[in-house]
């Protein structure tokens, strides 16, 4: 048994925002301002009407997007930061914009954000990106992600590990229909480049897959990806770990051969 600090009072600020961008905007505020919460959550309206049809815990979607953050600094310091944040949201231009001490209307916010996930699967296959930006592009990678659903006609729900610029747009088809799934495909193939182009990486926390791999080699170039090979076939000569997939050993050691 070993005695632990007990854990310091936690603040939550909740910002409601009319726009996905104007969201973004109070996360790079956030940053700008030199503030570090522990947890800065984004959900857009998708994610709300999903959580709230499957669970009805009561969080009102009439806006775009929410962003819960978590302060957990103690005594005056955590209060001046709290804030801080409370600053940033309602200079983004948050319509509603608040800091609560109460602990079950903050676990019951934060509940959402866990439930998100499940929720969005009920209303078909997800497929889940998975992109990381510098956080003071995340309202221009965020305007980028509406556009694209809009030029692929797809449904894309957005949650993020906001403070990190870690995104997860999630691209939801209906169960059975081919042509939307090829649709999204696409969307998901955009994303990623709109990512690099934002100066971001291919994957967060996911990893890379087999659905990323283009990806991948345009992140690093063919010369990181030659030096990847050649360790994998010193590592594994015979091809025996992972056979096919991103790094083949038998292949020669350009990049005219990669394998998906």
């Amino acid at each position: 048994m070993r005695l632990r600090p007990a854990r310091p009072a936690e603040q939550t600020v909740v910002g409601f925002f009319d726009s996905l961008v104007a969201a973004g905007e109070a996360v790079a505020a956030v940053a700008r301002a030199g503030t570090v919460p522990s947890a800065l959550e984004l959900l857009d309206r998708h994610c709300l009407t999903a959580v709230n049809d499957w669970k009805n815990l009561g969080i009102e979607a009439d806006c775009e997007a929410i962003i819960l953050a978590r302060v957990d600094g103690p005594g005056a310091a955590g209060i001046a930061e709290a804030e801080a944040v409370l600053a940033a949201f309602e200079g983004a231009g948050a319509t509603f914009a608040a800091r609560s001490e109460d602990e079950a209307e903050a676990d019951a916010m934060f509940a959402a954000r866990r439930l998100a996930y499940p929720a969005l699967e009920r209303l078909g296959p997800v497929l889940t990106e998975d992109v990381c930006v510098p956080v003071g592009r995340v309202p221009e990678m965020l305007a980028a992600v509406q556009a694209i659903a809009e030029r692929h006609d797809v449904l894309i729900a957005n949650i993020a590990h906001a403070g990190d610029g870690n995104l997860h747009p999630l691209i939801i088809t209906p169960a059975g229909d081919d042509e939307a799934r090829v649709r999204a495909q696409h969307a998901f193939d955009d994303i990623i480049v709109e990512a690099l182009a934002c100066g971001g990486t291919v994957t967060g926390e996911h990893g890379v897959g087999r659905t990323k791999t283009r990806g991948l080699r345009a992140q690093v170039g063919p010369d990181v990806m030659d030096v990847s090979r050649a360790i994998k076939a010193t590592l594994d000569p015979l091809g025996l770990l992972n056979p096919g997939a991103l790094l083949t050993a038998r292949e020669p050691l350009d990049h005219a051969g990669e394998q998906g």
